[in-house]
């Protein structure tokens, strides 16, 4: 087989299978493993699948720059934002993560909610800015452009220091295997010290994250409450979160 016909075996064995065996396919074509892990390397560099021990997982669509994600799944992101708006009690706290999706979360939060919002997201600090009974605490640190949020060893410090009832929290990947992960190492540490600070965490995932990983974990399933998503309730990726005790909330 030649590497053009591999390359387009792979790919569609990720699409229906949303996984890569690297084994597996060596014995299926009759190669060797290293010849597959070289066309998945081949394959990862063009951003079309997430390389992970053994293999190959569907990479996710959401790790291009902040400006373009705001076209991504626009619909979606809306109905995600409006069950999460809604756990935001009257007179609470939220820890409210940068990102498009977390940006839609500060715009669905009716304008008369009294409640804190903590993030360290400059984006939706100004977004909140004419919400007059929201108080607004901002985490300082090193900006991180990709995701327009502040992140880094004075981040992480500043965020040690607040607490909260809830944290809305955004990902860019979801996957029963490789958990809930994002595209940036610094981006995952300060997610977590986010999540650390509050009573529960959930997960805002548009459908287009399900199924999908990128390079660094987050966290595991068992330190979050939930996850909010608009993906069909049952997708099989979304059936394997239940049996793993996930609790889904459906957006539609």
């Amino acid at each position: 087989m030649l590497a053009a016909e591999r390359r387009e075996y792979l790919l569609d064995l990720l699409a229906r299978a949303g996984k890569i065996v690297a084994k597996d396919v060596a014995a299926d074509l009759g190669i060797s493993e290293d010849s597959v892990r070289r066309d998945l390397r081949d394959l990862a560099a063009e951003g079309l699948c997430q390389r992970v021990y053994g293999g190959a997982l569907p990479a996710s669509p959401a790790v291009v720059d902040y400006d373009a994600r705001q076209t991504v799944a626009r619909g979606g992101k809306r109905k995600v934002a409006s069950v999460a708006a809604a756990l935001v009690r009257p007179g609470s706290s939220v820890i409210l993560d940068g990102g498009t999706t977390a940006l839609a979360v500060a715009r669905a939060l009716p304008k008369e909610l009294a409640c804190t919002v903590i993030t360290h997201s400059p984006t939706i600090a100004t977004a909140l800015i004419d919400h007059p009974r929201a108080e607004i605490f901002l985490l300082g640190g090193r900006v991180f452009k990709h995701s327009a949020v502040t992140c880094g060893a004075a981040a992480v410090e500043a965020a040690q220091n607040v607490s909260a009832e809830l944290c809305l929290l955004g990902v860019t990947g979801v996957h029963p295997v490789a958990g809930l992960t994002t595209a940036d190492a610094d981006e995952a540490a300060m997610k977590r010290a986010l999540s650390a600070r509050a009573a529960d965490t959930y997960i805002l995932a548009s459908s287009e994250k399900i199924g999908t990983a990128s390079p660094y974990r987050v966290l595991s399933w068992e330190k979050i409450t939930g996850l909010i998503t608009d993906a069909d309730p049952h997708d099989t990726v979304i059936e394997q979160l239940k049996t793993l005790g996930v609790e889904v909330l459906v957006a539609r």
